[in-house]
């Protein structure tokens, strides 16, 4: 991946990604190779690699350097690889921990407004989502870094199931934001909804991915 953090532009001088904005349910496919079956052989043999170097270590300056990965090759670099692989697989489960990362980092404010709106009811997945009080942009952010962190240097399955938590009390946020937005915006209301029932179906693929691994059976 490093290897390819940038494409050539029209004048043939070298243009770097910069990460694009994401939702934390815009995981939209990205186009993939043209042997599926390779690309697919690549992804998973990266994500292990990933996972294993990550684990291996006990330095937190590599700790640090994958989770800011995104940052410094562009979230495109990562769903090249990864965005197409199944939700409920090893690559698919890390590309949705560094997406959702990157919408939180993109837009700390914005999703902190759906996690106060969701995490009085979601008491549970807030509990174990694990963000600090009052969760505002600065606590979505290091809620962000923590968790994808801890899929390198804590245990992975506990990384997964705290960002499918995250994912639920946004969820639970979003629906609860779009009913009061029901008579006055009907239009942003109805894609709050949408939203929301997309991002319960990420935490449910994360919660399965999470016991997957306790399993041994994330490839």
């Amino acid at each position: 991946m490093s290897q390819n953090a940038g494409t050539s532009g029209p004048g043939g001088a070298e243009r770097h990604h910069k990460p694009k904005p994401f939702a934390p349910i815009d995981f939209e496919p990205f186009a993939g190779g043209a042997d599926p079956a390779r690309v697919s052989e690549a992804a998973h043999l990266a994500a292990q690699a990933l996972v294993r170097h990550g684990r291996d270590s006990d330095d937190p300056v590599i700790t640090k350097r994958l989770v800011k990965l995104a940052d410094e090759q562009g979230l495109e670099a990562i769903a090249e690889m990864w965005a197409e692989s199944p939700a409920r697989s090893l690559p698919g489960a890390l590309w949705r921990l560094y997406a959702l990362r990157a919408a939180t980092v993109q837009d700390p404010e914005r999703i902190s407004v759906y996690f106060k709106a969701g995490k009085d009811t979601a008491q549970v997945s807030n509990v174990v989502a694990g963000a600090a009080e009052p969760p505002g942009a600065d606590e979505m952010k290091t809620m962000a870094d923590a968790i994808l962190s801890g899929a390198f240097d804590g245990d992975f399955d506990v990384a997964l199931e705290r960002s499918a938590a995250f994912c639920r009390v946004v969820a639970l946020g979003q629906a609860t934001l779009a009913d009061g937005a029901e008579h006055s915006n009907e239009s942003h209301a109805r894609k709050l909804t949408r939203n929301s029932h997309l991002l319960v179906k990420t935490a449910e693929d994360l919660e399965h991915a999470a016991n997957a691994w306790r399993l041994g059976e994330l490839d």
